[in-house]
């Protein structure tokens, strides 16, 4: 069996500065920074592809009292990163105060620089279980960060920092691999075929990036893994996002024998159109809705009103974030297939994942 991937090559990120003079208001750059965005949201043809294309936008004032060039550039970058976590097609105007912060994550970012050489990460699993029959279904790989000073950092701090870094593409590799080796491992380990399925998370970036499918398909080969028990998962947005060319993409993962989910889905502005186009497996309900199911009628309709759909398309629903009896019953009683959530169990290590396909086989 190969090694795992080591340290990625050098990323190359390209980020446009336009210095805009005799503008007497500030609101006069946020109305260009509009018409720029407005712009933008046409698509591009790219080799007879439509693409499509986003942009962030930091703002920064001239009448800041810095004395060089640099300290604007620096303004304008932290309001940029400001911008991208809101989301895409977003613009943030900087204000001083927005420094204390950019520190901070100057650190952090630094830190997750020195976590990926000194592999400071590990992937711990999260059950999936079938609601009908009580059985173990699959495994979701989850990432985690043990820092050597600050002990576990919560993927909500360092995952948008690696998505704005374009390091998630290195810690998404790394998590597929390490997954399809613990896949292996444990086909080792028993005595009949593995019959459970390990989703991991694909990011946009990697959506995009040329040498996905044979990339992944190494992997399969190297690890030795049967693909049908690997499902690939991918936000609703970007899934959403997704050009001709990358559908294009998912139909070669397809064939490869791999599942694919769309994760957290309604939190996003989904088009059915274009659902029905997805070569998809699964729908996963986002936890915010089956959290509040029970106290919240509403969530409780959407939660029903996804099933319905899924199954309208073929697909089956994995609920997030059973943590309730009641939301256990529920979600039986909307013909749910899976459920995953500290009702069932807390991500575990590989030893104790192993330990509960040995009790449900």
């Amino acid at each position: 069996m190969s090694a795992s991937p080591g340290y990625p090559s050098a990323c190359r990120f390209y980020e446009f500065a336009i210095l805009i003079p005799d503008i007497n208001h500030l609101e006069e750059a946020i109305q260009i920074a509009d018409r720029i965005h407005h712009q933008m949201k046409s698509p591009l043809n790219l080799d007879g592809c439509e693409v499509f294309s986003n942009l962030s936008i930091g703002i920064v004032s001239g009448s800041l009292s810095y004395d060089s060039p640099e300290d604007f550039l620096q303004a304008a970058d932290t309001a940029l990163h400001h911008a991208k976590r809101l989301g895409k097609g977003s613009h943030v105007v900087f204000h001083p105060t927005m420094h204390y912060g950019a520190v901070e994550r100057l650190q952090l970012e630094t830190d997750l620089l020195r976590a990926i050489e000194q592999q400071q990460f590990k992937v711990c699993y999260q059950p999936i279980i079938s609601i009908v029959t009580g059985k173990l279904s699959g495994f979701e790989a989850l990432v985690r960060w043990f820092h050597p000073t600050k002990g576990l950092i919560s993927p909500t701090e360092f995952i948008p920092l690696a998505e704005d870094t374009g390091l998630i593409s290195w810690i998404d590799r790394w998590v597929l691999w390490e997954a399809c080796r613990q896949m292996s491992l444990w086909q080792e380990q028993l005595s009949h075929p593995l019959s459970v399925t390990m989703s991991v998370n694909l990011s946009g970036l990697q959506l995009s990036q040329l040498g996905l499918i044979e990339r992944i398909d190494r992997i399969i080969q190297e690890t030795g893994i049967n693909g049908k028990n690997l499902k690939l998962e991918i936000t609703e947005s970007v899934m959403m996002d997704n050009t001709s060319l990358e559908i294009n993409m998912l139909q070669q993962l397809k064939s490869l024998g791999i599942k694919l989910s769309i994760d957290d889905f309604g939190t996003g502005y989904s088009s059915l159109a274009r659902l029905h186009q997805l070569p998809i497996d699964t729908l996963k309900i986002d936890r915010s809705f089956v959290n509040r199911m029970g106290n919240d009628n509403e969530s409780s309709e959407i939660v029903r009103t996804i099933i319905t759909l899924a199954h309208t398309l073929d697909m089956d629903v994995i609920a997030e974030g059973v943590e309730k009896q009641e939301h256990l019953s529920q979600l039986a009683s909307m013909e749910c297939e899976y459920g995953q959530g500290f009702l069932f169990s807390e991500p575990v290590d590989s030893e104790m994942a192993l330990k509960l396909i040995k009790e449900y086989s």
